[in-house]
């Protein structure tokens, strides 16, 4: 595989089968002999590469509003507050300040760089993004479920370049694709066998060499549209990194980094929350645990993604020793600075001088100029379609807690089209992880306060989704719910959103599927008929048995509608007006008992 320094021109990689106050900091000890590190005429033993690292960007060019714009800090006396925080304009600035007196820096991602992006980025098939990311010298990415939204096809294009081949050329000029590799180790052609991107890539500068191994979480296929992934096969995270580390080694490699599109979950929600201090419901849980636990000690770190979630922990490998682990949340809100120690001696990351930290991606550094260039050149072609009113609001549609306003709006707006398509339509369920961002009060523009333009509405829902119709006994109905907290979703929940008229209780004091207490489920104050046969909206990628609903893949009777973003711009513009704003649901559909 190629080795390449800090990029002076274009690369091309082929496919081969076709900081605000505080800072979150670890860091493994340090034991070093003194002025072992360069410094003088002649290079010493050690030498510090510092790796800048972000995760799960998708598309943000722009500052993200609201929430997604916001991350928690952790205050010295203990309380929180947030920092308004993202936007490439920034990101960019924040990243070249960093790099500065760092003549070793790498710039690496952890995946989902596009996919689910706002309008600025979406319309275009997220060229502006990749475009962005060139300007940021990012040397190279892991891919990440998002990244398949479209298919091989279209990752194929990201990466090589070429004009999109429904929608051709935005500017006149041929698409040139991404300066730095993708890549996905343990994504292959299912017919080849083969990975159908690059699975390592070696940084080089001088005598310095670290690999690099991407991956992306092997459950892709079931949170990810099935035209998506057709013909694609994903395979163990930690066995495809333990196979390329070995490849790597024999190429006399030894100081080997894991990007990894899969992640945990903090026990606080602040960037800067100390992962490793001692003391009851500390750490760090979820999938990237085990994999870490699993991934060869030959790998020095971790770069993680996926949950949306930041932190700087230290996991133990196979043999005990600690090895970092970092996530940067997401949106462009925090990069992660971690140095690591290269010996030239063995060729290995001293890991016992690894230290990490993740910075906020604050707006009170100046705008990079060449960013802000990008955003207004894309957002002169986007304009005419997302200055578009769609609809009024009163107050923020937040997308937050178990059940949030912003679910509750769409799922409303699925059923009204589900209405319009067949009156015997029942109700409505949305998926959580569909609803992207929450809709704000405060004008982004200058379309006034309050006023939805369809830019906005398209950062809510940018999937593309259509509105299905499918029938269901009412059995079928009750476990549909009962499969948001057992089976695959059981460690970690995905409550569905519910339309008005859909009721019940959830008693997190219980476990698995009996957490849906059965008896509480209503229909408009009406126990469900288990014997009764329901009409049920949701969108294309549920009525799949995505997300971990084999159920919803059941129905029968299936009628096709228009897309998810057509149907929420036509009930917000039926159900509200600038004299009559929507105000937002309650959220009150879902009885939690914690």
């Amino acid at each position: 595989m190629p080795a390449a320094p800090r990029r002076t021109g274009r690369r091309t990689y082929g496919l081969l089968a076709t900081a605000a106050g505080l800072a979150t900091m670890a860091a493994l000890t340090a034991a070093l002999p003194a002025g072992a590190h360069d410094g003088g005429s002649r290079p010493g033993r050690y030498q510090d590469v510092q790796l800048l690292s972000f995760n799960d960007l998708h598309g943000n060019l722009e500052p993200p509003a609201g929430s997604s714009g916001r991350v928690s800090e952790l205050q010295p006396d203990g309380t929180t507050k947030t920092v308004d925080a993202g936007g490439v304009e920034y990101l960019a600035t924040h990243l070249r300040q960093a790099r500065a007196g760092h003549p070793y820096s790498i710039t690496a991602a952890g995946g989902d760089m596009v996919g689910a992006s706002p309008l600025l980025s979406g319309l275009f098939h997220d060229e502006p993004t990749v475009e962005a990311l060139n300007k940021l010298d990012l040397d190279v990415t892991s891919v990440g479920n998002h990244e398949f939204d479209e298919g091989a096809r279209e990752l194929a294009r990201l990466q090589n370049g070429g004009c999109h081949p429904t929608d051709g050329c935005y500017t006149g000029e041929r698409f040139r694709g991404a300066d730095f590799p993708y890549l996905a180790a343990n994504v292959q052609d299912e017919r080849t066998g083969k990975p159908i991107l690059k699975p390592y890539w070696i940084w080089k500068k001088k005598d310095v060499r670290i690999g690099f191994i991407g991956v992306t979480l092997e459950g892709t296929p079931g949170i990810v549209s099935a035209d998506g992934v057709k013909g694609l096969a994903f395979k163990d995270e930690a066995e495809t990194i333990n196979k390329y580390a070995k490849v790597l080694q024999r190429q006399g490699v030894q100081s080997i980094v894991a990007l990894i599109h899969e992640g945990g979950y903090p026990a606080s929600g602040s960037y800067n929350y100390d992962c490793d201090s001692p003391g009851a419901g500390t750490g760090l849980s979820g999938p990237i645990v085990d994999i870490a636990r699993n991934v060869t000690p030959a790998v020095d770190a971790l770069v993680t993604g996926h949950t949306h979630q930041a932190y700087v922990c230290t996991v133990p490998d196979p043999s005990g020793r600690p090895r970092m682990v970092t996530s940067a949340a997401s949106f462009g809100r925090l990069y992660t600075d971690t140095t690591l120690t290269y010996d030239r001696r063995t060729g290995d990351i001293a890991r016992t001088a690894v230290r990490s930290a993740n910075h906020v991606v604050t707006r009170d550094v100046p705008r990079a100029p060449d960013m802000t260039d990008l955003i207004s050149r894309w957002n002169t072609l986007a304009a005419p379609i997302g200055n578009r009113p769609i609809g009024y609001i009163s107050a923020d549609v937040d997308n937050t807690g178990t059940e949030s306003p912003m679910g509750d709006l769409i799922a409303d707006a699925q059923l009204a089209h589900g209405r319009a398509l067949d009156p015997r339509t029942s109700l409505a369920l949305m998926n959580p992880g569909g609803v992207r961002a929450g809709l704000t009060y405060a004008a982004k523009g200058t379309e006034g306060d309050g006023v939805v333009t369809y830019a906005e509405g398209f950062t809510v829902q940018p999937f593309a989704n259509t509105v299905n119709l499918q029938d269901f006994t009412g059995a079928q109905l009750v476990q549909v719910l009962k499969e948001q907290v057992s089976g695959v979703n059981e460690a970690a929940p995905k409550i569905l959103q519910p339309s008005a008229g859909l009721t019940y209780t959830l008693d997190l004091t219980k476990s698995g599927a009996d957490r849906v207490v059965t008896d509480s489920i209503r229909l408009n104050g009406t126990p469900v008929d288990p014997a009764a046969t329901y009409r049920v909206a949701t969108n294309s990628f549920l009525a799949g048995g995505g997300d971990g609903f084999p159920t919803l893949g059941q129905g029968t009777g299936d009628l096709v509608g228009r897309d998810d973003l057509t149907a929420l711009a036509d009930y917000l513009t039926a159900h509200s007006s600038a004299s009559g704003p929507m105000a937002p649901p309650k959220a009150d559909r879902i009885t939690v008992v914690r």
